[in-house]
């Protein structure tokens, strides 16, 4: 009998402990929220793992960020980000997640926000921010039918001006029914994936993967327009967008062309560089690495959600046509914090596995006097096309990453045959390769 009684206490302890760490188990998705310019925004968060194992994901769209590191333990949560310079930190309480999104960045950065202009003072010194984080389990909605959903989906421009010389933004939409996905395209790149659905009348959608938290309304007009609220609801802030064909009828600007908005100052001169890589060593368009070859040089900056976008994308391309001929260099400018210590371009780099050179070229502000060659050079980032003869055979400023749709489809189809049309071009005979 005392032996069945020591069975039951240990497996009734047992169940206890299981029991007890089911209910700290912290895996799953999570419905979180942040707060920017007075409203909140919701974001998916998924956490998996637990001690210095855990791992957090945040969304694109479908697109996945992951952690660099993170830590869940004795109720409390740290989700780093590093190659943005971004840690959720939160503790559990009943069963809920609070507590706050610390960002350090610098540059130009808070522009690159759905509800922002494009800033005017490259530079900025790094700052800390820290907004509101609040979580709660996601619970999946019920399948509901829902009825007279408007179509919206496709390309819209509203009117919009800028220190950037831009007139007009375009409006992207994806839609499924009564579900959406959009975002904003500037000239600078898109405003990342805000995802939402029909609600009461209007799309509602948003984002936060690591950068540029971001919420948008949408709401069709009866004039068949639509109503753009960006991170707002006070409706007297609302700009209005039209499908292209109607802004055109109206007289309405068009969006900048990114392979015009930026040119080089003489087509036949050599594009030069020479800044330290990420080990100090000086790295040059001279060096042989680069010598005959074709040369996508990328003016950027790891505090720039839209390089991010980019940098993944260039990695594609190292790979297809690396052996074939085609190097990359990314002329990278960083705050001075960074550029001391370079936490974040070395997480960024580890993170993204880039495979070519990231050139420490300096502060954003000094990036119209360490890159003179080029003409009305203001966008995060821009691409330069370079090509056997080290001079300049295209430019393309910004870029449109996959929530931008179409956008992105027709940018992949300019790089492809930039890259390719340069690569059929024989390398100029010199002096050394007659020898």
């Amino acid at each position: 009998m005392k032996t069945l009684r020591n069975l039951t206490a240990l497996a009734t302890m047992a169940l206890g402990i299981t029991g007890l760490a089911g209910a700290q188990s912290l895996n799953g998705r999570w419905a979180a929220n942040t707060e920017q310019g007075g409203s909140k925004i919701p974001f998916r968060l998924d956490i998996s793992g637990e001690g210095d194992q855990a791992k957090g994901t945040l969304y694109n769209g479908e697109d996945k960020e992951y952690t660099t590191s993170a830590s869940v333990r004795d109720g409390k949560v740290e989700l780093n980000f590093d190659h943005y310079l971004v840690s959720i930190v939160a503790e559990v309480k009943d069963g809920e997640l609070d507590g706050r999104i610390e960002s350090h960045r610098g540059g130009p950065a808070a522009e690159e926000s759905a509800n922002n202009a494009p800033s005017t003072t490259p530079g900025a010194p790094a700052r800390r921010n820290s907004t509101p984080f609040h979580a709660v389990r996601y619970v999946a909605p019920t399948a509901a039918e829902v009825k007279n959903v408007p179509n919206i989906d496709g390309v819209w421009e509203v009117a919009r001006e800028t220190p950037k010389g831009e007139k007009a933004w375009r409006v992207v939409v994806q839609q499924k029914g009564a579900e959406i996905t959009t975002t904003i395209l500037r000239v600078d790149g898109d405003t990342g994936a805000l995802t939402g659905s029909w609600q009461d009348g209007k799309f509602v959608a948003s984002h936060f993967d690591g950068a540029r938290p971001g919420l948008i309304t949408l709401t069709p007009q009866a004039d068949g327009s639509l109503g753009v609220e960006l991170n707002t609801g006070n409706r007297n802030g609302m700009l209005i967008a039209y499908r292209p064909e109607v802004a055109r009828a109206k007289g309405l600007p068009e969006p900048s062309n990114y392979q015009t908005h930026t040119t080089v100052r003489d087509p036949n001169e050599v594009f030069t560089y020479s800044f330290p890589d990420t080990s100090g060593k000086i790295v040059s368009n001279e060096d042989p690495a680069y010598k005959g070859k074709v040369v996508l040089a990328i003016v950027t900056g790891t505090w720039c959600p839209n390089c991010h976008d980019e940098a993944q994308y260039l990695v594609e391309l190292y790979k297809k046509y690396h052996d074939q001929g085609l190097e990359i260099v990314a002329l990278d400018f960083e705050e001075p914090t960074e550029i001391s210590s370079l936490k974040r371009v070395n997480a960024f780099v580890k993170q993204y596995k880039v495979p070519y050179k990231y050139l420490i070229a300096g502060q954003p502000s000094e990036m119209w006097d360490k890159v003179p060659q080029l003409v009305n050079l203001n966008t995060w980032p821009a691409t330069v096309f370079v090509g056997r003869d080290g001079k300049v055979k295209a430019t393309h400023a910004g870029f449109a990453a996959p929530a931008s749709g179409v956008f992105n489809k027709l940018l992949k189809e300019e790089f492809t045959s930039n890259i390719e049309r340069l690569l059929k071009e024989k390398a100029p005979v010199t002096t050394a390769s007659l020898q």
